[in-house]
């Protein structure tokens, strides 16, 4: 396969003749004269003074930070001097508050430099930190091949990866692996297409690709967030006077209708111009169950993080287990690193109960879920869509405000389930559900939930008002957060949790 050089990525990546050079002239100290000798032919056949090159341009009329590797340079190897141009350059673009584009193709540290050049990978890491400290996009377009301490450092560190087709990436590459071990990685395990499918990167596009991927992010998290109050076609409290009472049964039943909208029709409402889907954990792990998006909502970048019940049971063979709840908690910490609101939909039938979800912890995968939407420092809002069952759901409740649909729900246990503990049937289900107050009036007298989006009558029966009506309410509840926080971040959110443990035992 042939390799995209550096130029030909600005060229392709670019507004014409925007980019600008940061480079200094590298400076290498005392070496040997076989190692100058391997730097000047570096030099003469590609064309640059290192295995990197920095600067910044413009994407759209957006500023964008560049380091860009060139593979013709010795195998786009990390030396000392390599790694003092990334660091310069991430630092600059950190102090000039501008989203940073990465772009390795290297096979890891220059071995004429040995174990000294391989620690830097540490400190370019640092560098790279720091820039997410400043809460600014940090977008990696891997190109081939990628192994090696970049692979395993800063090539794997930002918020969004996306890789070059049919890119090898991968820890070590297939000659190195073989040598070392005697063992062959089988054809296309470290390929790029495969990596994407397994949740490692978030997708594989081309160069000109990657241009229309930059801009998309840079006009979802950098554009200017409204400070307006969004108008609304009419508020909560107009709505609720003409919804129906309804009883938790009746509710339990339409949030199962197959017809019923979820959380993949909120995202096509949203449009897919402003909506920047993750494909995996980052980490090996996927599951359709649960979808993870960058997008905006009321003029405001948010992370939404959300169940989708169209892949889950009954509709389809993707339960919510482990892997889900992983994926979501990249969500979390991207919300974070961003510093911008975390949105999360729940609407499931309950969490994966299996062997292979208590020997990958289940119970586990949870608590850490719970654990850290409790304590996110970002504004947050949860909505019951619709089914909220068991722990599933209660992993990604905790928000400053919890809104819930006229007919969604929350309980301990699958209704036929609380059932069959107390009385061996199913026969109890609608009464225990009734008296157990899983119902969106009943959460709300409760404390459990702040407000409900009406439905009129009934979600499945208004698909299209309904979801642009779940939107209009968390862009209003997100408006009420940022100009009224009172409910906002960790502390309040600890002495809210704290304040309902009181009165629900008090009542």
């Amino acid at each position: 396969m042939t390799h995209i050089t550096a130029q030909q990525l600005i060229d392709e990546v670019l507004d014409p003749h925007t980019f600008q050079s940061w480079d200094e002239t590298p400076h290498y100290g005392t070496i040997s004269d076989d190692y100058q000798a391997a730097i000047d032919r570096a030099k003469t056949k590609s064309g640059v003074d290192e295995a990197v090159i920095t600067g910044e341009g413009m994407i759209s009329g957006t500023r964008v930070a560049f380091v860009l590797s060139e593979f013709t340079f010795l195998g786009g190897s990390i030396g000392a001097a390599t790694a003092r141009r990334i660091i310069t350059a991430i630092h600059r673009a950190t102090a000039e508050q501008l989203p940073l584009l990465i772009s390795p193709s290297s096979g890891g540290t220059r071995m004429q430099e040995g174990t000294p050049a391989f620690a830097l990978m540490v400190s370019i890491t640092t560098a790279v930190y720091r820039h997410k400290d400043a809460h600014l996009p940090f977008i990696v377009y891997l190109r081939n091949p990628t192994t090696g301490g970049v692979m395993a450092s800063w090539g794997s560190a930002g918020h969004i990866t996306f890789a070059e087709p049919g890119a090898l990436l991968g820890f070590l590459g297939p000659r190195v692996v073989e040598l070392t071990t005697g063992k062959t990685i089988p054809t296309g395990i470290q390929q790029g297409e495969h990596l994407a499918q397994h949740g490692v990167i978030d997708g594989v596009i081309s160069p000109k690709q990657l241009r229309a991927a930059v801009q998309k992010l840079a006009e979802v998290l950098l554009a200017p967030a409204s400070r307006n109050r969004p108008a609304t076609q009419s508020t909560s409290q107009q709505l609720q006077q003409t919804q129906p009472a309804i009883s938790a049964w009746d509710a339990i039943t339409a949030t199962r209708r197959a017809d019923r909208p979820g959380l993949q029709h909120l995202l096509v409402a949203l449009g897919s111009d402003n909506v920047i889907e993750l494909s995996g954990s980052g980490d090996g792990r996927i599951s359709p169950a649960v979808k993870v998006a960058l997008t905006r909502i009321a003029n405001r970048p948010v992370v939404i993080i959300g169940q989708d019940r169209h892949h889950q049971p009954p509709h389809a063979e993707t339960e919510l287990g482990p892997a889900a709840l992983r994926f979501a908690r990249r969500g979390i910490t991207l919300a974070h690193s961003l510093q911008i609101p975390l949105v999360s939909i729940i609407d499931t039938p309950g969490a994966e109960l299996s062997a292979a979800a208590e020997e990958q912890a289940m119970a586990g995968s949870i608590a850490r879920t719970l654990g850290e939407l409790v304590d996110v420092d970002v504004p947050t809002v949860s909505v019951i869509l619709g089914q909220g069952c068991g722990g599933g759901a209660l992993a990604m409740l905790p928000a400053d405000k919890v809104l819930a649909a006229a007919h969604g729900w929350l309980s301990p246990l699958p209704p036929e389930g609380a059932s069959a503990i107390i009385y061996r049937d199913t026969a109890h289900a609608p009464a225990m559900m009734e008296n157990q107050g899983v119902s969106a009036q009943a959460l709300v007298s409760s404390g459990i939930i702040d407000g409900i989006i009406p439905e009129t009558p009934d979600a499945s029966d208004e698909p299209t008002t309904f979801i642009n009506r779940v939107i209009d309410h968390i862009g209003q509840t997100l408006w009420e957060l940022e100009t009224h926080p009172t409910r906002v971040g960790r502390e309040q959110r600890f002495r809210h949790y704290e304040q309902l443990a009181d009165s629900l035992t008090t009542a």
